[in-house]
């Protein structure tokens, strides 16, 4: 990647994974899908509406396979070398890291704190450091919390720097017990860590049942009038490094901040809160990186900011233009095989074209990326251009473009010119601080429509990661064993859905902005398979109406009697089809090491996802297109795992699945999500018990012929997959399918089988 007369040697690599083989199946199964729907076309006119039904199903089902094929074509990941940055270590450029929260309830303090320590304690020069915690929920108790961690980092931080520590937050460190061989000096220092811990963990949670503390002094005195959704601007420097030589012993800086909010501004959720995030710390430290996590995200490899450096750091060297660096999202709870698989094929897939999609977490960015400068704007050696110096540093534009802060203007300024220029004195900085965070600061500029966090989506990730690939740039893909960054996933149920619902809701938004990928790969710099691999993750949720419609024509066929499938030899493009898909996903999942059941849970709840949660997003973005009502950002609730670390402190997910006595047991409640599954469910038993026992009507003369074993096979094949609705049947408690949800399903199956019956 590097210049050959280059005098340091490439500081990463850009490793090609195509597989010819795998290539060749993708084409097989897109030959399949065709010669369905060729046969389809071809007997159209021997068979009722039901086959024309099939074919438009099967028709959105080979555009989204042509899609998946285009984007998973040439991964790729790139791959840091370390050993060759130590050369370097007088050039690290600083690095800003920002963690947001929310709601103290749905995301515990203690949860937050521990992933801000772990990045407090990464192997990086702490003098080049800072971490900047947003509280959109404006919460004492997560101000207090911190507070204390910032007390328990002073001994933390060089404890993990003195043993090397791999993983760096708490919680998940302390789960193993002491093994007794170790040095003593260790011993002493270890069983010191987990008292102090302890006593951190108690103070939060006493803080959480009584308030005593906010009579603890002025600094808690601007909390004392607050209300979530109803406070002026708080900004505190935690900690200061004033020291700021890079020694192990020293704790980077820590400030927390928390946007005004009032009823009648809209606030756009977690994008604005990271625009805040970007204007506070580019006028405190002015980083020309920054790095962004989820509070449940905890850094999980302490050399995750070197590695990330290796690409910018070369990336400052050529023409690759690089704009963020992105990790996989991997965790150490259950219930998130699905996306480690998506995200290690899909997401290289990204990688091998013009880069990854920021997934919202574990990613680097590049300040001046975010104040939307494109690749036009460059020299060949990464200045700005004469023209883009006249456009964009003219105090005019900048005022209009950025706010009315000089002092932000200033900072901006200097990180366009890639000049950092932080402050001596972090406090010098909160009166500009408190004024760019108002909420009528960005009134009239550029911040979120082209600077910053893209608003008008609930993916915010998403959207601004199309932008910033449609002005030119590329992103890159690492991910490392062990892996970066760890978190948690929602259990499998309400949480889960809802989660979903807002991810589909969130990307099918993005359609109807001016980032359409459609749009972007012809008046944009977007490539064209990048713009059809967005194009994939964007109509997620299109893609439930003709996955409802499948999974209940099965049923419809056996009750109507009339054919869905092909016959005779024909039929072999049904089994086979269905057979190679199959084996191609549990390959993806088995390569991964992960169990056979754990492939059969994902398939089944992606079947569940789409034909539940995915399917509400579509009224959602509807009610909003007619001005009905704004799509809402609803923060998951999060929870920390007491499951203990295996050797290498590794993901729980390479664990058995066995291990916990609920993992696999689906949770329901009262919620429409579980109406479209409970209605499939006894749609298609009602259909196997009418075939079972020789409830057909009688055979009309559809070619000859009606509905046989094949069709009843799909309906078994389609309770296989709703098998967490059919133990739910007959489960109690959370467990178990909510008598008002079965209510309504039965009376929707009644309809449906007379219906099918009469029709």
């Amino acid at each position: 990647m590097a210049d050959s007369t280059s005098l340091f040697s490439p500081l990463c690599e850009k490793i090609s994974y195509t597989s010819y083989f795998l290539r060749a199946v993708d084409l097989t199964i897109f030959g399949l899908l065709f010669s369905l729907l060729f046969y389809r076309i071809q007997h159209m006119s021997q068979n009722d509406t039901v086959w024309f039904v099939a074919f438009l199903c099967e028709c959105c089902f080979t555009f989204i396979w042509l899609l998946i094929t285009c984007t998973k074509w040439s991964p790729a990941q790139h791959k840091p070398y370390l050993d060759r940055l130590d050369e370097r270590v007088h050039d690290f450029p600083s690095v800003d890291m920002f963690v947001t929260t929310a709601d103290p309830v749905r995301e515990p303090p203690i949860l937050v704190v521990n992933t801000v320590l772990s990045l407090l304690a990464v192997n990086y020069p702490a003098n080049k450091l800072a971490c900047y915690v947003s509280d959109d929920g404006c919460s004492p108790l997560t101000y207090f919390s911190l507070k204390e961690a910032s007390n328990f980092a002073k001994i933390w931080v060089p404890f993990c720097k003195k043993y090397n520590v791999r993983v760096r937050a708490p919680f998940r460190y302390f789960l193993n017990s002491l093994d007794a061989t170790e040095d003593s000096e260790f011993s002493r220092d270890w069983e010191m860590m987990k008292r102090e811990y302890e006593e951190l963990v108690q103070k939060v949670e006493d803080a959480t049942e009584d308030s005593y503390w906010l009579d603890g002094g002025d600094d808690f005195q601007a909390f004392s009038t607050t209300k979530q959704n109803d406070h002026s601007t708080i900004v505190k420097v935690i900690w200061e490094n004033e020291e700021g030589v890079g020694d192990e012993q020293e704790v980077p800086h820590f400030v927390y901040i928390s946007r005004e909010k009032k009823s009648n501004c809209l606030h756009h959720y977690k994008a604005g809160a990271m625009n805040f995030l970007v204007r506070v710390s580019g006028l405190m430290t002015n980083a020309p990186y920054m790095l962004n996590v989820d509070c449940d995200m905890y850094a999980n490899e302490a050399d995750v900011v070197r590695q990330a450096m290796c690409i910018f750091m070369e990336g400052s060297m050529n023409a690759d233009h690089c704009a963020f660096v992105q990790f996989p999202q991997k965790f150490y709870d259950s219930n998130c095989d699905e996306v480690v698989v998506l995200q290690s094929y899909v997401g290289r897939g990204f990688a091998g074209i013009q880069g990854p999609v920021y997934a919202g977490s574990g990613c680097f960015h590049t300040r001046r990326v975010m104040y939307g400068l494109s690749v036009d704007d460059l020299e060949d050696d990464g200045n700005l251009s004469s023209s883009a110096k006249r456009k964009l540093l003219a105090e005019e534009s900048l005022e209009r473009d950025f706010g009315k802060s000089k002092e932000m203007v200033k900072s901006m300024v200097d990180a366009l010119q890639r000049k950092s220029n932080p402050q001596d004195t972090l406090k010098n900085s909160l009166e500009a601080a408190q004024d760019v965070g108002h909420c009528h600061y960005e009134y009239k500029t550029r911040w979120g429509k082209s600077v910053g966090w893209l608003y008008d989506s609930t993916t915010e990730d998403a959207h601004t990661s199309i932008g910033i690939h449609s002005r030119g740039w590329t992103s890159s893909y690492i991910s490392p064993e062990p892996p970066a960054f760890l978190g948690c996933m929602p259990p499998g149920g309400p949480e889960a859905m809802l989660q979903q619902r807002r991810w589909a809701t969130g990307l099918l938004e993005i359609l109807f902005t001016k980032q359409n990928p459609l749009i972007g790969s012809f008046c944009k710099k977007i490539r064209f398979r990048q713009s059809l691999a967005y194009l994939y993750l964007f109509t997620w949720a299109l893609r439930s109406v003709p996955e409802l419609f499948y999974c209940l024509l099965p049923a419809y066929c056996v009750l109507h009697n009339s054919p869905l499938f092909p016959k005779g030899v024909c039929l072999g493009i049904i089994v086979t089809l269905v057979g190679m898909h199959c084996l191609y996903t549990l390959w993806e999942f088995m390569s991964l090491g992960f169990s056979v059941n754990s492939w059969y849970a994902s398939q089944s709840f992606w079947r569940i996802k789409t034909t539940g949660s995915w399917l509400f997003s579509i009224p959602d973005i509807i009610l909003k297109l007619l001005g009905v009502s704004n799509t809402i950002f609803i923060v998951t609730k999060k929870t920390i795992s007491k499951t203990k670390l295996e050797s290498g402190d590794g993901p729980s997910q390479q664990e058995d699945d066995g291990s916990n006595l609920d993992s696999g047991k689906f949770e329901f409640d009262g919620s429409l999500y579980f109406l479209p599954g409970s209605f499939i469910l006894l749609v298609n038993l009602t259909a196997i018990a009418g075939f079972s026992i020789g409830l057909q009507r009688s055979s009309r003369s559809y070619g000859g012929s009606g509905s046989s074993l094949i069709e009843a096979c799909g309906c078994i094949l389609v309770v296989v997959l709703f098998l967490p609705f059919l133990i739910g049947l007959f489960e109690k408690g959370k467990y178990g399918i909510p008598l008002s949800t079965l209510s309504k399903a039965a009376f929707l199956a009644v309809l449906f089988v007379v219906f099918s019956v009469r029709n």
